[in-house]
């Protein structure tokens, strides 16, 4: 039998992270192209039936790596064919509910590498920009969702300052060589000052 605390939290307790994203797509051929052959995602499994489930919804998941090693599911995919079409993505006033999921690159190697097989296989950038934390490259997915390619800038560089860092941007060209240059003498942001106690 569980305990109980006759004295529970006075606030929520906070997560260490977001465990895995599912997505709702119209076409789950295609999407899965897309998350494996142009993200790099492995599949790692999808739902079969079952007595107690006979038709099961189209649904797979699919795992990053992280040094090697592969997770229950980063994403997963759920065909549901009635979704409106695919409009261009846009940061803000867009016609889908997610607006865009950021997913990280080991390091700024593997990025730079990316970047190129994206263009080499003509995917659109649709927008390049050094973030204060970061330098990213959005594309979009089959069915409009966004999605962050980046590489996270060290701790020093936005320190203690995450509003100043997150106000910072810096767009650069979406096409050519340009869009595949980095610049590495990054912005530093300093220490923010501590909010004053109430």
């Amino acid at each position: 039998m569980a305990e109980t605390n006759s004295n529970p939290p006075t606030e929520a307790v906070s997560p260490s992270g977001i465990n895995h994203l599912v997505l709702n797509v119209r076409d789950i051929e295609e999407s899965h192209k897309f998350w494996t052959e142009i993200v790099g995602f492995k599949q790692v499994g999808e739902l079969h039936q079952r007595p107690d489930r006979p038709n099961p919804p189209k649904m797979r998941f699919y795992s990053a790596v992280n040094d090697g090693k592969l997770t229950h599911h980063t994403v997963a995919l759920v065909e549901s064919a009635n979704l409106p079409p695919p409009a261009d993505w846009v940061l803000a006033n867009s016609q889908v509910a997610i607006n865009h999921v950021a997913l990280t690159m080991p390091n700024r190697e593997a990025w730079l590498r990316q970047l190129e097989f994206l263009q080499s296989r003509g995917v659109k950038f649709n927008w390049r920009v050094n973030h204060g934390v970061t330098h990213s490259v959005y594309i979009n997915d089959p069915n409009g969702y966004g999605v962050e390619v980046l590489y996270e800038l060290p701790r020093e560089v936005w320190g203690d300052n995450i509003q100043g860092a997150l106000d910072y941007a810096e767009g650069l060209p979406t096409e050519g060589d340009e869009a595949l240059a980095d610049d590495t003498n990054y912005q530093h942001f300093g220490t923010a000052k501590a909010p004053a106690a109430e």
